[in-house]
């Protein structure tokens, strides 16, 4: 199994469980995690998501041999939902989702912070968003997500430097609402969960329908543009350097690309 699920004072605890890839989404994990919220969000017996991950990384972002092999592979068999999916799933959802971020978050592991309805963050846990890294674009509405959440200029940074943000970045920037201790992340995040959990499902639904549904047609406009952007880039020279790079366990050198690249 890659998704821990686990129910308690109406709070379901969804902990990422690929702690060998650092919580890497594979197709598996989309998968299962798309299934997971689509599931909780129909449980009446569920107000409240948690979302963590189990060990040093919250979310490594999408798995990069796997995005390799998507490349290269012409049998490569994609998951049922798949990264698109796992998205639809999450700007659907129509719950509180808190998010705990425990470790290492990098790409959707940090750009899945847009659609927190709360976020709490280790204080030895940092985040990048590698996409010009990677020679690709913005993902998950980060585009349009991350300006609200966190300023214009602010998401710049996180979008074209490819930077690591430690915690107390994050917290400055309005990334994350609170940041915590290690051990006291999750005790933190869940007792702000339980808070939310006591209150009517249909109440909660409401304000969370209310406060999101002025943001569905920018969301759903930035994926389309994100989308024809990342089709564009994906397997291109900048990106084929990237995963080639990565699967050789050595920097990628962009140098020596062709003019516009």
């Amino acid at each position: 199994m890659t998704l821990q699920i686990a129910d308690e004072h109406r709070v379901r605890t969804l902990t990422l469980d690929r702690p060998e890839a650092l919580n890497a989404f594979n197709e598996e994990l989309y998968d299962a995690t798309a299934e997971a919220l689509l599931a909780a969000a129909e449980d009446p017996a569920v107000a409240v998501v948690l979302l963590t991950g189990n060990g040093r990384g919250f979310s490594a972002g999408t798995d990069l041999l796997e995005m390799h092999a998507r490349t290269t592979d012409p049998a490569f068999v994609p998951g049922k939902h798949g990264f698109q999916g796992f998205l639809d799933a999450l700007v659907a959802f129509p719950k509180p989702l808190v998010c705990a971020v425990n470790g290492l978050g990098l790409g959707i592991g940090a750009t899945i912070l847009g659609f927190a309805d709360l976020a709490f963050m280790s204080a030895t846990a940092r985040l990048k968003c590698p996409f010009t890294s990677l020679g690709v674009a913005p993902e998950a509405a980060s585009s349009y997500l991350l300006p609200l959440l966190v300023g214009r200029q602010n998401a710049v940074w996180l979008l074209q430097s490819s930077a690591w943000v430690d915690a107390a970045t994050a917290r400055e920037m309005g990334l994350v609402w609170q940041v915590c201790e290690p051990d006291d992340l999750l005790p933190t995040a869940r007792r702000h969960a339980e808070v939310l959990a006591a209150k009517p499902v249909s109440s909660l639904v409401a304000v969370k329908r209310t406060m999101t549904e002025p943001l569905r047609a920018g969301i759903a406009a930035a994926r389309e543009r994100e989308n024809a952007a990342f089709a564009e880039l994906m397997g291109g020279p900048a990106n084929r350097e990237a995963l080639t790079a990565f699967a050789e366990g050595r920097e990628p050198d962009f140098t020596a690309l062709p003019p516009g690249w």
